[in-house]
Formats: structure tokens, sequence, C-alpha cells
């Protein structure tokens, strides 16, 4: 049911730690809601919002929004949801947005567009029609440097330094959010940015192998699954039409 394009890579220094990696103590909130892979699907997004907006009445106290990464890409409304994350969070809330790979590839296209073709063979073509751009039509007609002039136009310059200002982990306690996972038994100073929005195995047969509980998306799967010290909760929003949200609350998981 899933297919997990593989080839397009960034081509990284092995060492390279960017962004930054958000590290709080724990049990400063009521709740936490946990939301990953929207990948342009903005009106799922608002059913999540509602759902969870509906069930932190139950909680009092401050409330935690942590989505995965994964904004853009495959879906219809890849704009819309950014600009969604870029509104205020709900009263009674705080908010972060971690960052996808597919963000960060969004992202380094636009500062850098003698890549765009290589991207587009990645993913893409929704997200460019989200701000009313036709791929095939533009490139067809004005080649790709005429698409180019296209994008530096249309894609607001806030939607990309907000991609670009996103952290690549929150860690609370011994509780991870990271939108892919880590590498098993790395402390977190070694990890790179890649590590964290690109990996797949071993990390999901091993889990993280340190003294942490892992909650990622990035690998999609057809319900939320629960794996060596790690909880999956990518289920394909764009296959599935729903999102996933993940509470955690009085020291239990369950899902809304």
């Amino acid at each position: 049911m899933f297919h997990f394009p593989m080839r397009w890579r960034r081509n990284l220094n092995p060492q390279s730690i960017g962004r930054q990696r958000l590290l709080w103590p724990d049990n400063a909130f009521d709740a936490i809601y946990a939301v990953s892979d929207v990948h342009g699907c903005a009106d799922e997004l608002a059913d999540a919002q509602r759902r969870i907006v509906d069930d932190a009445r139950a909680h009092l106290g401050p409330k935690l929004l942590v989505f995965l990464g994964d904004y853009v890409d495959r879906g219809p409304a890849s704009s819309k949801v950014l600009d969604m994350l870029a509104a205020k969070p709900p009263v009674g809330f705080m908010q972060v947005a971690l960052s996808g790979n597919h963000d960060d590839e969004f992202a380094r296209m636009f500062r850098k567009p003698s890549i765009i073709a290589d991207w587009l063979d990645f993913a893409g073509t929704e997200t460019l029609a989200s701000y009313g751009i036709d791929v095939a039509h533009v490139i067809k007609t004005k080649g790709v440097r005429g698409l180019q002039v296209l994008v530096a136009e249309l894609v607001p310059e806030e939607h990309i330094a907000m991609i670009e200002m996103m952290p690549v982990s929150l860690q609370m306690g011994k509780l991870l959010f990271v939108h892919a996972g880590i590498k098993p038994g790395v402390d977190m100073s070694k990890q790179t940015d890649m590590d964290l929005m690109w990996i797949r195995e071993p990390f999901l047969s091993e889990g993280p192998r340190r003294p942490l509980f892992v909650i990622h998306g990035h690998t999609p799967v057809l319900q939320p699954t629960f794996g060596p010290q790690r909880v999956a909760i990518d289920t394909a929003a764009t296959a599935t039409g729903h999102l996933t949200v993940l509470k955690i609350a009085e020291a239990s998981f369950n899902f809304i």
C-alpha cells in the first residue's frame, strides 16, 4: 500500500546538525497531543484540531500540541496547511511544529532553485499546485527556468522562513518527539538532522536503544503501531483520509 521514495536524499555532511533540538522539562503539561505527516491534507488537519480542542476541555492545565513534520507534498493543500501552522494555537495550548524531510527539501529547493528538476522526481508537484503552479504546463510552455521564476514569485517567503526555523526534535524527560526516529544506541548529540528526519531501519526494528521513548511519523502504518520503545503515528492521511492524534496524559497513551 505504501511506497517509500529513497533515491532522492540530500547530500549532507554526515556531521550536519543545523536545526534546533528542544529540551523541555518533564511534566510541564496536563496533556500532550501529537500529529504527524499532514502532507497537504488541510481538511483532515482541521478535523484533527477540532478533536483535540474537544478532548482538551477535560484538562484545565496547560496543553501542548506537537506536529511531527511533513506538512507538504502528496495532498492537495500544502500552502493552506502551512498557513494553518502559522496561525495562533488554540487557547490554552502551546504548539511546536517539527521539521520533516519533505519540509526540509521544499525549503532547500526554494533556496537553491537549480535542483528543482531533481526535487520534482522526489515530490513537489502537488505542493506547487497548491500555490497555483501547474508544473507540467509551465515546463511545457516556459521550461524549467520559467518554473523557477514562478516558484520564487508565488511561494511566500514567510512559508519558507517558518520551515527553516522549525526544530528537528523535542525531548521532555524520556519522551522524544521527532519526525523519523534516531540511530539506535547513539547519543542525541551525535545524531545528525538527516538521521532524525530520514531514518527507517535499523530504528524501526531496534528502537532507540537509549533510555527514551520515541514518538514519530515518517514511516506510514495502517494504524498507530507500537514498536520497541517507540510508537509510529503516520497513518497515511492522503491514502486513508484520517490523521491520527496521539494523546499523552497521566502517563497513558490514547488515540482520539
